[in-house]
């Protein structure tokens, strides 16, 4: 709890240090937004890139070793 406490206040911290309005565009969309609040989308955009890359790869390996379970048990 204390450690999700502290990243929180590194965030709002990042948020308020970090408001200067930038123009952003991104597939035919422009608008204009805080510099922190832009930078916090495109990490979380970031993340979840990855967890899906991420669950893809378990699953790929979850369906080999039960593959390699069912041939070795015949």
């Amino acid at each position: 709890m204390a450690v999700s406490l502290a990243v929180l206040v590194l965030l709002i911290i990042f948020f308020i240090q970090n408001q200067d309005m930038v123009e952003v565009k991104f597939l035919g969309w422009e608008g204009r937004l805080a510099q922190g609040v832009a930078f916090f989308i495109a990490a979380v955009g970031g993340g979840i890139l990855v967890a899906i890359a991420g669950g893809a790869r378990i699953l790929q390996l979850r369906r080999t070793e039960r593959r390699r379970r069912k041939v070795t048990n015949l």
